[in-house]
């Protein structure tokens, strides 16, 4: 009963545009409705950040999620049958006849189908929701609805309490835009067993480095031409910006005790 009543109350908000925190089987997410463009920017702005960092979507059946994509690549349909519904997220090129806005996606999309009862039911009613972890920029990420909501506060409708998080490591995310997987960021998947069903898999380490360009050893013991200048004094690098206070919690519409996964 308490949970039919929570996926009623968390479905009605969605529809209404609303944010909603829910459990996953990684941590915790701050939720909306995926194709209404001013939900996500609530979502943002609830989380401190802006539109060059768009959120993933998640979804309650591997069907929803080909639906949302252009392209699974070469190994996209091998990792899903690996490792969903699990902790992987797969940035793929998104569907161009869908109507929505994500944010600066560059045309591209990162889904995920978590291994969580409750998210999964969930989402069977509410289709695609653009999810985020249930923070405020900068801060961990919340593991207990109690931790999301002290950090989120008044900007989300309604918090689903599913008990604590599954695990502390968030998803691992891979990129299949490319004609090889790269891994974006590790996560609760292990790098190996990646490699074990893609068998090449691309990190940062295979980034090639691209150092400031240097005069070469000839020019450099060229004699100049011109009066000698002083040395120029390097400008000093700015402070950075500091994370605004989380907003003031307000009650939460979960049980006392604590649920289970």
């Amino acid at each position: 009963m308490e949970r039919t009543r929570g996926i009623a109350e968390a479905f009605s908000a969605v529809r209404r545009g609303e944010l909603i925190v829910l459990p996953t089987d990684t941590v915790y997410g701050v939720g909306v409705d995926a194709f209404m463009p001013p939900a996500v920017t609530a979502l943002l702005d609830a989380k401190g950040r802006g539109r060059e960092m768009p959120p993933p979507v998640l979804v309650g059946s591997v069907r929803a999620a080909t639906a949302l994509v252009d392209d699974l690549g070469t190994y996209g349909q091998d990792l899903i049958d690996e490792f969903w519904p699990g902790a992987l997220t797969l940035v793929c090129r998104a569907n161009p006849n869908l109507m929505w806005d994500l944010g600066e996606t560059k045309g591209t999309v990162a889904i995920r189908m978590p291994m969580h009862e409750l998210a999964v039911q969930l989402l069977k009613e509410t289709g695609p929701l653009a999810v985020s972890s249930a923070n405020l920029s900068g801060r961990p990420a919340a593991r207990t609805v109690d931790e999301a909501e002290k950090m989120l506060g008044d900007s989300v409708a309604v918090y689903l309490d599913g008990g604590a998080a599954g695990h502390a490591d968030p998803s691992t995310i891979i990129d299949l835009t490319g004609s090889v997987p790269r891994l974006l960021r590790a996560g609760a998947v292990p790098e190996d067993k990646i490699r074990a069903v893609v068998g090449v898999l691309l990190t940062e380490e295979d980034e090639p480095e691209t150092p400031a360009e240097a005069p070469s050893t000839a020019e450099a013991a060229k004699p100049s031409l011109t009066k000698e200048e002083p040395p120029q004094t390097p400008q000093e690098p700015s402070e950075p910006l500091q994370e605004s206070p989380a907003p003031n919690p307000k009650p939460s519409l979960h049980k006392d005790e604590p649920g289970t996964d």
